[in-house]
C-alpha cells in the first residue's frame, strides 16, 4: 500500500511540472473556465430579458389606443419600438429581426369598446426566439386584459355597483400564484448553473485525453509507466490528480460565485456542494480517460468526448424535460454526466433535499468516476507499446 501511494506521489509530482510549464494547461484549467463563468453569469445579469423591441399598428389612434400603447409600453421586458402604417409592415420587421411582435388596433376599436360589441385586437409574435416571443405575447395579453378589464370597472362603477361587486364581476376567481425556488423567474439562476457547468464539463472530459497523449506524442509512455514503478493504475491516478485538484478548485468557485456574491437560491450546505462538485469532476475525468482507454488516439478520443459532452447539454433536461423525449433518449441520458450533475442541483441545491434523495445520480457519478478501471490494461499497452499517430 505505501508503494502504491508512493507511486501515485511520483505521478502527480511529475505531472504537475508538466502543467506548470505547460500554457495548455493554464489556459484549459483556470483563465477560459473562470471567463466561462464570468461570461455566462454576466451575459444573463439581468434576470429576464428587458425592452425587447416591439411594434405597434394603430388605426384608431384615440385616446384610449394611445393609453394602452403607453402601458405597454411601461412594462419591463417591452420597448415600442416603431409604429407602423399598416400590418405588412410590422410583420416585415419582424422578418428582418427589428422586433419580435407588433399590437395591431383596428378602426373603431374605441368606439366598439364603449359600446360593448368586443372589439378584436390582434397581435403578432416571432416564436424564432421562444423566449422573447413568450415573454412578448405575456405582456400583450395582460395588457388587453387591463384595459378590458378598467372599462369594465367604469361602466360598473357608473351603474352603482359596489368596489366588492364589481371586483367579483370582473376576476369571479382570484389566483393565488407561487413560483417555487425561483420566484423571481431568473433566468441566470436556472440556466447558468447548467451551461457553466456544462462547458467545463467539456474541458474536464477533453484534458485526459490531450494529457495522456501527449505522452504518446513525446515518445514519454515508458518513462511515464517507469515513474510509477510501472503500476498502470497508480500512474493514471497520479497524472489526474492534478486536474482533479485544479477542477475542484474552478467548480468550488463557481459555487462561491453564483451562491455567496451572486445570491443564487441554495438550500443546502456546503459539505453536499462540494461533494457534488467533486463528484462531477471525478466522473468527467473518468469520462476522458476511459474514452481514451477504448481509442488510444489523442485526436480521436477527443473528438468522442467533445461530442460526448455538447450532447449532455441537450439531455440533460435544463431546457427540455427528459422525460418528454422519445423513451429510447430519456434512456441515453443516464450516459451523460451533465444529466447526473444536473439531476443533484435540482434536487439538493434547489430543492433542499438530503443527498441520499438523489442516490441513483450519485451513484452513476461514482460509475462514471470507476470507468477507468476498465480500460487500464489498454493503457498501458499503448504507453508502452503503441505509436502515436498524428
Amino acid at each position: 500500500m505505501r508503494g502504491l501511494i508512493g507511486n501515485i506521489y511520483n505521478s502527480a509530482i511529475r505531472e504537475a511540472g508538466i502543467v506548470k510549464s505547460s500554457p495548455v494547461y493554464w489556459f484549459c484549467t483556470l483563465l477560459l473556465p473562470i471567463g466561462v463563468v464570468i461570461f455566462f453569469t454576466s451575459l444573463l445579469s439581468e434576470g429576464v430579458p428587458t425592452d425587447m423591441p416591439c411594434g405597434v399598428v394603430d388605426m384608431d389612434n384615440t385616446t384610449i389606443t394611445r393609453n394602452i400603447i403607453q402601458k405597454l409600453d411601461a412594462f419591463q421586458t417591452t420597448r415600442i419600438y416603431k409604429h407602423y402604417p399598416d400590418p405588412r409592415q410590422a410583420r416585415l420587421a419582424i422578418q428582418r429581426g427589428e422586433i419580435y411582435a407588433y399590437i395591431y388596433i383596428p378602426h373603431g376599436t374605441t368606439e366598439e369598446m364603449i359600446s360593448s360589441r368586443q372589439p378584436h385586437i390582434t397581435f403578432c409574435y416571432s416564436s424564432v426566439s421562444m423566449v422573447a416571443g413568450s415573454m412578448m405575447y405575456r405582456d400583450l395579453k395582460t395588457i388587453t386584459q387591463l384595459t378590458s378589464a378598467s372599462l369594465g370597472h367604469a361602466k360598473l362603477s357608473a351603474l352603482g355597483k359596489t368596489e366588492r361587486e364589481i371586483k367579483a364581476f370582473i376576476q369571479p376567481i382570484t389566483i393565488d400564484v407561487h413560483a417555487l425556488e425561483n420566484p423571481q423567474t431568473n433566468y441566470n439562476v436556472y440556466l447558468s448553473t447548467v451551461m457553466v457547468a456544462g462547458v467545463l464539463i467539456i474541458f474536464m472530459s477533453l484534458l485526459p485525453g490531450y494529457s495522456l497523449g501527449m505522452e504518446m506524442k513525446h515518445r514519454e509512455g515508458k518513462h511515464f509507466m517507469k515513474i510509477a514503478g510501472n503500476n498502470v493504475f497508480a500512474a493514471v491516478t497520479g497524472k489526474m490528480l492534478p486536474l482533479m485538484m485544479t477542477f475542484t478548485f474552478i467548480m468550488t468557485f463557481f459555487y462561491w460565485y453564483i451562491f455567496g456574491r451572486l445570491a443564487f437560491p441554495h438550500h443546502c450546505g456546503a459539505l453536499t456542494m462540494v461533494a457534488i462538485c467533486l463528484l462531477t469532476v471525478t466522473a468527467s475525468l473518468g469520462l476522458g480517460v476511459f474514452m481514451f482507454g477504448l481509442i488510444p488516439l489523442p485526436r480521436l478520443s477527443m473528438s468522442v468526448c467533445s461530442l460526448w459532452a455538447v450532447l449532455g447539454m441537450s439531455l440533460s433536461g435544463a431546457t427540455f424535460p427528459v422525460f418528454a423525449m422519445n423513451p429510447v433518449i430519456e434512456g441515453l441520458s443516464w450516459l451523460f454526466p451533465l444529466r447526473h450533475y444536473y439531476m443533484c442541483y435540482q434536487l439538493c441545491i434547489l430543492n433542499g433535499y438530503p443527498i441520499h434523495d438523489a442516490y441513483p445520480y450519485i451513484l452513476s457519478l461514482v460509475i462514471f468516476s470507476a470507468l477507468p478501471i476498465l480500460v487500464l490494461p489498454n493503457i498501458k499497452k499503448a504507453m508502452n507499446e503503441y505509436e502515436y499517430i498524428p
